[in-house]
């Protein structure tokens, strides 16, 4: 009853901007999540992903109310860490870039330009992109030391070929946790049905508890020496737009579409594809134990709904 009531005050906040008044949907802790904190998730989020312009409005409007959620979990906890939700100008700069060419875009200025068709300002994202920054500092500071990568086994995979064809791939992820091994079929059958309904991108929006639901899970080009056996073993066989068996994760499971692929003459840099395995593999594992840590911490939480 509480959900189909946000949804009709969220709607009326999208034909009557001037008139809505302002509701307190959740009080969790010291903070609220009103009807306009929805809406303006709302805008944000279709704004990073178009194809959520696909879905009618309660299905965004919903995704958009467990996406401010989360937000809000996270930056009561960072709060209890850092003294200052602020990044360096640099790393700012870096990720404003990574989110914009995402869209398409060439620059901050277009970038802005672009916000304002969804009454957006560039210090909304500015905001965004500062909690999740801080929110990941925060768990590899409690999880670093129990990520487990075996540097040796990576390097003697990639010093197999030092002139090969390498292949990459253009990946798209959903992450979605699970409570037990005997759930793993039917959440993967869930989100398949969802996948052939309405789209990776949008399906990725609603399960997936990765950062790059937002994008419409994608990860971006990986080189296929950067992801370990099982992941290769997944998708070496998957065309473009096909989507992989899940992979089975600590807490949850994880699915693949290829993007895209390309192939090509390259003599394999060790230390970079090195690196960047590395990197990957460190990245999904600290993905699973954020998932675990949200939880704990929201579990804690007086939550009002």
């Amino acid at each position: 009853m509480k959900i189909f009531i946000l949804i009709i005050l969220t709607i009326l906040a999208f034909n009557k901007v001037n008139s809505i008044e302002t509701k307190i949907i959740h009080k969790i802790q010291n903070e609220i999540i009103t009807n306009i904190d929805i809406k303006n998730q709302f805008k944000y989020l279709v704004a990073l992903n178009n194809s959520l312009k696909d879905l009618d409005k309660n299905q965004i409007l919903n995704i958009a109310n467990e996406s401010i959620i989360r937000e809000k979990v996270k930056k009561i906890e960072i709060s209890k860490n850092f003294t200052e939700m602020s990044l360096s100008e640099e790393y700012l700069d870096f990720q404003i870039k990574k989110t914009y060419s995402r869209l398409n875009l060439n620059s901050t200025d277009e970038f802005q330009l672009y916000l304002k068709d969804y009454n957006l300002v560039l210090g909304d994202i500015i905001k965004k992109i500062s909690i999740d920054t801080l929110w990941n500092e925060l768990i590899i500071k409690k999880y670093a030391d129990q990520i487990v990568i075996d540097e040796e086994k990576i390097q003697k995979e990639l010093s197999k070929n030092t002139n090969i064809q390498s292949r990459e791939y253009f990946l798209a992820e959903i992450v979605s946790d699970i409570k037990n091994k005997e759930e793993i079929d039917i959440k993967y059958k869930k989100i398949i049905k969802s996948i052939n309904e309405i789209g990776f991108e949008n399906s990725a929006s609603i399960y997936s508890f990765s950062d790059t639901a937002k994008a419409g899970g994608d990860i971006g080009w990986i080189n296929e020496n950067s992801l370990n056996n099982e992941i290769k073993k997944k998708i070496k066989n998957l065309k473009i737009g096909d989507v992989s068996e899940p992979i089975t994760l600590a807490n949850g499971i994880l699915i693949l579409q290829i993007k895209d692929t390309k192939t090509t003459e390259i003599k394999i840099d060790m230390k970079t594809e090195l690196k960047r395995a590395i990197n990957y593999e460190r990245n999904r594992q600290l993905s699973q134990f954020s998932k675990i840590y949200y939880n704990k911490v929201k579990k804690n939480l007086e939550f009002d709904e």
